[in-house]
C-alpha cells in the first residue's frame, strides 16, 4: 500500500455516523471509505452518476431475479413434458415391440 498522509477533515455528525455504518457493514474502516469517495470524486464520478448507477443496478437485479424465476418455471414445464413423453413412449406398442427383441 502507498504511504498515507494524515489529513484532518471535519464532518457533520450525520456524515460521520453514516460513514461508520457503511464501514461497519462493509468490514472496512472509515478512512478507507473516505479514500474511496475521494478517488471517485477525483475520477470525475458525480453523486448523481452514482445514484443513477445504483438505481440501474437495482433494476437489473430485479430483472435478473424475475428471469431466474421464469427460467425455473419453464424448466419445470419442460421436465413435465419430457416425463409425459417418456410415459407415452413406454405405453406405446412400438416401444413394447422394441423392448421384446
Amino acid at each position: 500500500m502507498a504511504t498515507l498522509q494524515l489529513t484532518q477533515v471535519y464532518l457533520e455528525p450525520r456524515q460521520k455516523a453514516a460513514l461508520q455504518r457503511r464501514a461497519k457493514a462493509k468490514g472496512t474502516k472509515v478512512a478507507e471509505e473516505i479514500r474511496k469517495a475521494v478517488d471517485a470524486y477525483l475520477a470525475g464520478v458525480t453523486a448523481e452518476e452514482l445514484e443513477l448507477l445504483d438505481a440501474a443496478t437495482r433494476a437489473a437485479k430485479l430483472d435478473l431475479d424475475q428471469m431466474a424465476t421464469d427460467l425455473e418455471r419453464v424448466n419445470r414445464r419442460v421436465d413435465a413434458a419430457l416425463a409425459e413423453m417418456d410415459r407415452v413412449r413406454a405405453e406405446s406398442p412400438v416401444a413394447r415391440y422394441e423392448v421384446k427383441r
